[in-house]
């Protein structure tokens, strides 16, 4: 299926009319699954019996689980084009406070290149075969029909959206869909699932007189970085703005003393792309938090 619909099928404000709800219809009614996005274009949170994935998630996610929440839990993997769940009571209070529509690609059968940029556009314009394009705020999407697993920050400005992922619904765009191509399913192998980008590793200076930093004490540095992970798992808008400043304030204690080591970093990295940040987005907030604080 493709992700056809009717022409009011349009990106849209956060509108208490319904529109978003017509939309996550029609697109249900064409085989794709929406869900519902909330300010900052992010998911819904988890419910509290969902929360920090105590119920073990849902059965078609990765790590599969018993959960059958009827609520708009575990973002991608509760979109649906089932009209009763999109319509029921469980669902209603997201509708209302929606800002916009997503749908999961891999769910309807398609791949979407994320092209975030102009240098990205040019790139796809040059590398890839021509495909159905949706505009986007600062790039394009690029439609291919079949599906891949999805990953971010394949190169400068793309990100690869199919299984496992949500886009957002921007309208139907133009051109002819084609199948997805192997130089799309190559960016992918380039990148490993068992492997992640390398982390930034803090490098600090040595404390004048060799004295014992009072950071060490395990139980005050678990705190901190407890306490960081989640303001940044709890944020509920401006997520890239969270990001920062959890960085900022956690180098600002422990950036100096030698205390940080790569397994922190990582937790917090984490937990940013967790809440949607790319790979890319969380070593520009590590690196400018350095920079700002002089590291």
């Amino acid at each position: 299926m493709t992700p056809d619909c009717k022409a009011r099928c349009r990106p849209t404000g956060n509108h208490p009319d319904g529109s978003h709800l017509r939309t996550a219809l029609d697109l249900a009614a064409a085989g794709v699954p929406p869900l519902p996005l909330r300010v900052g274009k992010l998911p819904f949170g988890n419910c509290r019996a969902c929360k920090g994935n105590a119920c073990g998630g849902r059965p078609n996610m990765k790590n599969a689980g018993p959960c059958e929440c009827a609520s708009v839990c575990h973002a991608w993997a509760a979109a649906t084009i089932d009209p009763r769940v999109l319509t029921s009571p469980a669902w209603a209070s997201a509708w209302r406070e929606a800002a916009a529509v997503a749908y999961h690609p891999g769910g309807a059968g398609l791949t979407v290149v994320d092209l975030d940029d102009a240098a990205a556009v040019m790139w796809a314009r040059e590398a890839l075969p021509t495909t159905r394009t949706v505009p986007t705020t600062r790039g394009e999407h690029w439609i291919y029909q079949g599906t891949m697993r999805s990953v971010n920050d394949v190169r400068d400005g793309v990100d690869i959206k199919s299984l496992m992922s949500y886009a957002r619904w921007l309208g139907p765009g133009t051109g002819t869909m084609t199948d997805l191509p192997d130089a799309v399913r190559a960016l992918a192998v380039t990148k490993p699932s068992t492997v992640r980008p390398a982390r930034p590793v803090v490098t600090v200076p040595t404390l004048a007189g060799g004295g014992q930093c009072r950071h060490r004490t395990p139980a005050y540095l678990e705190r901190g970085i407890y306490m960081a992970e989640q303001r940044i798992t709890e944020a509920r808008n401006a997520v890239h703005t969270t990001v920062y400043r959890t960085f900022l304030a956690v180098l600002s204690v422990h950036g100096r003393c030698g205390c940080l080591t790569d397994a922190h970093v990582t937790r917090l990295f984490a937990a940013a792309q967790a809440k949607g940040e790319s790979p890319r987005h969380c070593t520009d907030a590590w690196t400018n938090a350095r920079t700002r604080l002089g590291l």
